[in-house]
């Protein structure tokens, strides 16, 4: 099986920035030194929402592909996929429950639950998005309530964290190191928090 490698022992932290003024659902991953590590995009356009993971934003190099397994649903999975079509782990929000705060399990190649993404504090998302629609003081809700998602095994050894940082444009979130990984837990959780953010910038 071919293993694609996104990571160093010098990667962390990593951020995910988000794309100003585009009509696109994409972001760019860079590491601790400002290299890229991956750019992400959704295709448009598609009743079974498809999106791929590139080297960079000269989109050149294939590196995933992640597909969902029907049309827009709450309780839709979202398969990995390495540029060879091989399957290597999903992505399965959490139906209803993720209205409220956001809830993924992530699963194996085997299809065994692997980890979890649960949100620490979905207050932060609704005051974000009620304030945000008030005039001028809707511009620094992006400095006051940023959300953070919590990932974890099912033991609840917490393994990463991921945080919406404080900015007044665009959506950057920074994702921090807090246990060793295990072999396979970096691919997968990389790109099951690439697809989560596609998902949750749509609750806002």
């Amino acid at each position: 099986m071919q293993q694609t490698n996104l990571f160093n022992q010098n990667s962390y932290p990593i951020d995910f920035k988000f794309k100003v003024g585009t009509i696109q659902n994409d972001f760019t991953a860079t590491d601790a030194m400002g290299n890229t590590l991956a750019y992400v995009k959704q295709k448009m356009f598609k009743l079974k929402e498809h999106v791929e993971v590139f080297e960079d934003d000269s989109q050149t190099n294939l590196k995933f592909d992640i597909r969902a397994d029907r049309w827009l649903d709450f309780s839709a999975c979202y398969t990995f996929y390495r540029k060879d079509s091989t399957p290597f782990g999903k992505l399965l929000r959490k139906g209803w429950k993720s209205l409220w705060k956001a809830s993924y399990d992530i699963y194996d190649e085997n299809n065994n639950p692997d980890l979890h993404i649960k949100e620490a504090n979905p207050f932060a998302k609704v005051f974000d998005a009620l304030l945000s629609e008030i005039p001028i003081l809707g511009i620094f809700t992006g400095y006051v309530f940023n959300p953070e998602y919590h990932i974890t095994r099912p033991d609840g050894t917490l393994v990463f964290k991921l945080k919406k940082q404080a900015s007044f444009f665009g959506r950057k979130f920074k994702l921090t190191n807090e246990a060793l990984v295990e072999p396979g837990e970096e691919e997968r959780i990389l790109v099951g928090l690439m697809m989560m953010l596609l998902l949750e910038r749509r609750r806002g």
